[in-house]
């Protein structure tokens, strides 16, 4: 059976809106990263998963996210949903998120939890 090649989605606009915000996991205004997704969204090796699955992360709880040192990978995964989602909401709640970019369906994290939960 052949799977449909992933349409990615692609936005340097989003990515600057993002990086525009605070930090949504510590609240940090400084140094702020567009941060994707590390479990699904076409993520693979070599690239990055699609655009509009990133959180407003500062530098410090980018890497605490990526690095997994200090937290399981659940907690890491939970952290990293927690500031999607808001970030998501910051944006569509003041009318900034771009309109040639869909808004990341609540099926679609359920599943990016799925299969963080397999692992």
């Amino acid at each position: 059976m052949k799977y449909p090649k992933h349409q990615y989605v692609r936005s340097k606009n989003l990515l600057k809106l993002v990086a525009s915000l605070p930090c949504q996991l510590c609240g940090a205004e400084h140094f702020i990263q567009a941060a994707h997704t590390n479990w699904g969204g076409g993520k693979g090796r070599g690239i990055k998963a699609d655009d509009n699955l990133v959180a407003a992360l500062c530098m410090n709880c980018h890497y605490d996210i990526d690095q997994g040192a200090k937290w399981s990978k659940r907690e890491r995964q939970q952290a990293w949903t927690v500031a999607h989602m808001k970030t998501v909401a910051a944006l569509v709640d003041s009318g900034q998120w771009p309109v040639d970019i869909p808004v990341p369906a609540e099926e679609q994290l359920g599943t990016l939890i799925d299969s963080c939960q397999s692992v």
